[in-house]
């Protein structure tokens, strides 16, 4: 079987070795020439995915990448992993799926199924995806050809997290649709989990990271009145953990990041008003987390007045630009709120991130494009008057952290078992 998988970002790549994996040929599509050279060199661009693990199978002949769309009619199948962002207005933007579909439509087979991953409202692949791939295509969908939603649940850098391992979720437009699905995910994926429409595949993953969403922002606002109180809720949480059922422990930071968290619920609460309701609850849970860095600037004003110093002109290293420990995306990253923050403020803002050395052009803050991170030296961290941990990366060294920095505001819980002196860390 050879099939074809668009988008060779955070969730196709991985996905697209899985299925090489086992057996299937895979050709990856994607408009970023400089991903197609790596993988035809055997190279990664994400850190978690080793470059051995693409070079064996591009020598295997089980995987290539291409930037031609007019290749999918080579295939029997096409996976879309494209991302979905939300525009200047914060409402979705599904235009990277749209513009794949015209791509691709003119190039489909009778038979082909087409299954869309990326994250999105209900009636996207039934409605939004089918309209463009019958358009262009001349065929109809769920007779001529096949369509299915079945979201990705790709989890970076987390080791226990094995693509092949995690259920998928599948819902096609037709009983016919959803067994070409089946079949074809069942070729790599151990346990396949069918629903009966795309829809509630839509809405299973719009439920999954709403869901985490709203629980840290309870944890957040817990943060905020704890701390009122004198308690640590890094400590509460410890303790609330160890109950074996009827808990699930969420923990607090300094925002929202990553391509998930932050957008999905809002592409949820912006479907809703179509039909008139209104997701009060999600919304206030948006609130809370967004208002998060906003606290995390006050307490670093709060660690510096005690010093005796403003925040404007004072020298602010930010610790992770990362949006999670361990990996090298950034996309929505809470760190890029806070910079903003602190440089409004008067604030000489720096950051470091062993993954992120220099920091790649978006659309959100596209002012840092180009800023590198400093090296990290004690000579460095010396010449910070604080240092705010955004991202607790495993590979900093915290304790020489505590041997050097004046002044620490930690949001992620990072200093904890690290012996520092009284009034150098505060909890954020």
């Amino acid at each position: 079987m050879k099939i074809a998988i668009v988008g060779l970002g955070y969730v196709g790549l991985p996905l697209s070795l899985q299925f090489a994996r086992s057996g299937v040929t895979v050709l990856g599509l994607d408009i970023d020439a400089g991903k197609v050279e790596a993988i035809s060199q055997g190279r990664s661009y994400i850190k978690h995915v080793e470059g051995g693990a693409i070079a064996e199978l591009v020598k295997a002949g089980k995987f290539s990448a291409s930037t031609e769309f007019a290749r999918v009619r080579e295939v029997e199948a096409v996976i879309i992993c494209v991302p979905t962002p939300l525009n200047k207005n914060r409402e979705p933007d599904i235009s990277f799926i749209l513009e794949t579909g015209k791509a691709i439509a003119p190039h489909l087979n009778r038979g082909t199924l087409v299954v869309l991953e990326s994250t999105t409202y209900p009636g996207t692949t039934d409605e939004d995806l089918r309209g463009v791939l019958e358009a262009g295509s001349g065929l109809k969908a769920g007779t001529d050809f096949h369509l299915a939603f079945s979201p990705e649940r790709e989890d970076p850098a987390n080791p226990d997290s094995k693509v092949g391992a995690i259920p998928k979720v599948v819902g096609g437009l037709t009983p016919a649709c959803l067994e070409k699905a089946k079949a074809l995910y069942g070729r790599a994926i151990k346990t396949v989990v069918p629903v009966s429409s795309c829809r509630v595949a839509e809405a299973a993953k719009l439920l999954e990271n709403t869901f985490r969403g709203v629980n840290i922002a309870l944890v957040n606002e817990l943060k905020v009145v704890y701390a009122a109180m004198g308690i640590d809720i890094w400590e509460v949480i410890n303790a609330a953990k160890t109950k074996p059922f009827g808990f699930m422990p969420f923990y607090p930071g300094p925002g929202l990041g990553g391509h998930c968290i932050p957008i999905d619920p809002f592409y949820l609460t912006w479907k809703a008003r179509e039909y008139g309701q209104h997701t009060r609850f999600i919304e206030l849970a948006g609130e809370i987390n967004t208002a998060m860095p906003e606290y995390v600037v006050h307490r670093v004003i709060e660690a510096l007045n005690a010093r005796r110093k403003p925040l404007n002109g004072s020298k602010v290293l930010v610790l992770g630009l990362a949006y999670k420990p361990n990996v090298d995306d950034e996309r929505e990253s809470p760190s890029y709120v806070l910079m903003e923050l602190l440089k409004q403020r008067g604030a000489e803002v720096a950051y470091y991130d062993p993954y992120v050395p220099v920091i790649r052009p978006t659309r959100e803050h596209p002012q840092w494009a180009g800023t590198r991170s400093v090296a990290w030296s004690r000579e460095v961290l010396k010449g910070f008057d604080v240092v705010l941990i955004a991202t607790n990366h495993a590979a900093v060294n915290y304790k020489e952290l505590a041997e050097v920095a004046a002044c620490i505001v930690d949001t992620r819980n990072a200093m904890t078992g690290v012996a520092t002196s009284p009034g150098q860390v505060w909890k954020a």
